[in-house]
């Protein structure tokens, strides 16, 4: 890995702090658009450099909401950093529908399934509404971002 994508990378987790400032209202104050830069990173730099800006844009996030989940936050970090890792594989493939498809679907039905079994039904069905709306959110405004990034500021030759 060179300096320059260790540089964007850092890049990336700057807006990721961003992101996590921006709040959607939800019972858990940890929902946010960090994941934005996270699916950005995974498309141009790869699974692994946008797992890691999702892994820590998530634990930025829920640290600005005051860590309502306590240490459940770094499991929530690992299935973030596993969900963009198979957004940036399937996107890397070209099938960038089907990758968005799976990325919300995980993001509000699969992640929060833990929490159902800790939390109960309520809490579970209580979040299925404002994690739909941030994953729907952080991945359009992703999709929308990606292209124009790439042509714009990077080159993907002097990425890799």
């Amino acid at each position: 890995m060179n300096i320059r994508k260790i540089s964007v990378i850092s890049l990336f987790i700057a807006l990721a702090v961003v992101g996590a400032s921006i709040k959607i209202p939800a019972i858990v104050a940890s929902v946010a658009l960090d994941m934005v830069p996270a699916l950005t990173a995974g498309a141009i730099l790869g699974g692994i450099p946008g797992a890691l800006v999702a892994f820590f844009g998530h634990l930025i996030s829920a640290l600005i909401g005051g860590m309502p989940l306590g240490p459940f936050h770094f499991l929530i970090a690992v299935e973030m950093a596993l969900l963009v890792w198979l957004f940036a594989l399937i996107y890397s493939k070209g099938k960038r529908v089907l990758a968005s498809i799976l990325f919300v679907i995980g993001n509000t039905f699969v992640s929060p399934l833990p929490f159902l079994f800790i939390m109960g039904a309520g809490f579970y069905i209580g979040m299925i509404p404002s994690l739909l709306i941030g994953a729907v959110l952080n991945t359009v405004l992703a999709l929308l971002l990606t292209p124009r990034l790439v042509s714009v500021l990077f080159h993907k030759e002097a990425l890799k």
